[in-house]
């Protein structure tokens, strides 16, 4: 049975199958669902410096899934998992920023973290420095660059990208200088 090997996997110290094991406990799939043994699986991955772990177990403490919530713990997590390059953790740690999560406010470390995210084709993240690129906030106002943002988030299927990119594109207008063109037909694509 798949669950018996992985809850062997697991007990063998092997980090992903406990952090895989942990989702499966977290979700009920395969076992009942029990949030603190989700949770406690992760940590033992987690204080291993498993990336996927340390970003699961700081959702549990985000979330207060299975322990108690905590702000600041669950950012220190998902920093050392973006530390180590996981798109996701990157996302997350820059939504800790903008509300000042376990961390102090900061609009520049949200876009510098969602950035980081961005390139490595994490859509959310691409749609959300798109949004601050538009209003100019945390980074310098750039349409050019949000039109592009939003592009790549809405071909990933971002239904919230495809939105904005339709409107960037039917309005068009004057942008430091230079002029972003309104392109009808395409932005119908986006706004059907």
């Amino acid at each position: 049975d798949v669950m018996d090997e992985l809850r062997r996997a697991a007990d063998q110290g092997r980090l992903s199958a406990q952090c895989e094991f942990g989702k499966c406990y977290l979700e009920g799939t395969g076992v009942p669902q029990d949030h603190r043994e989700g949770a406690r699986l992760f940590r033992r991955a987690a204080n291993k410096g498993h990336a996927n772990a340390q970003c699961a177990l700081a959702y549990c403490y985000a979330s207060g899934m299975g322990m108690p919530q905590d702000d600041d713990e669950a950012a220190r997590l998902y920093r050392l998992a973006a530390e180590q390059g996981l798109a996701l953790a990157q996302f997350n740690v820059g939504l800790c920023f903008p509300c000042g999560r376990g961390v102090k406010q900061d609009d520049t470390e949200a876009a510098r973290w969602w950035r980081l995210a961005a390139d490595q084709g994490q859509a959310v993240a691409q749609s959300k420095l798109a949004l601050l690129h538009t209003a100019g906030i945390g980074v310098p106002r750039d349409p050019f660059e949000a039109a592009h943002l939003f592009r790549l988030a809405a071909e990933q299927g971002l239904a919230l990208a495809q939105l904005r990119l339709g409107e960037l594109l039917l309005a068009g207008g004057p942008v430091a200088g230079s002029v972003l063109p309104a392109v009808p037909g395409e932005a119908a694509r986006f706004l059907a």
